[in-house]
């Protein structure tokens, strides 16, 4: 009788234990993805502004004087490529979930 009423002790001891861990890890998962989706909408919002200022860039230099190779020519091109590597990331479709 005693041997039972320890193991029952036990028992619900460890399912306390178990239940509280889970309960813990669960509001961790949710302040992840809330996370996740903040960095996401930063991310967005970066990229709408360094192609906002390239578009910009390119209405002051219509004629293309500042675009040759010299500081100014280097600043056109290293955001052309950002331009470019970004709009892969965002407008790349996303892979199909199985």
């Amino acid at each position: 009788m005693i041997l039972f009423i320890i193991l029952s002790i036990l028992f619900l001891g460890s399912t306390a234990y178990f239940a509280w861990r889970a309960f813990i890890l669960a509001g961790l998962l949710a302040d992840s993805e809330d996370d996740f989706e903040s960095i996401t909408n930063s991310n967005q919002y970066m990229y709408s502004r360094i192609v906002k200022t390239y578009e910009a860039m390119k209405r002051i230099d219509r004629l293309g004087a500042f675009e040759k190779d010299d500081e100014a020519g280097t600043t056109f091109q290293m955001l052309q490529q950002v331009i470019e590597e970004l709009k892969e990331e965002f407008d790349a479709p996303e892979e199909e979930k199985e």
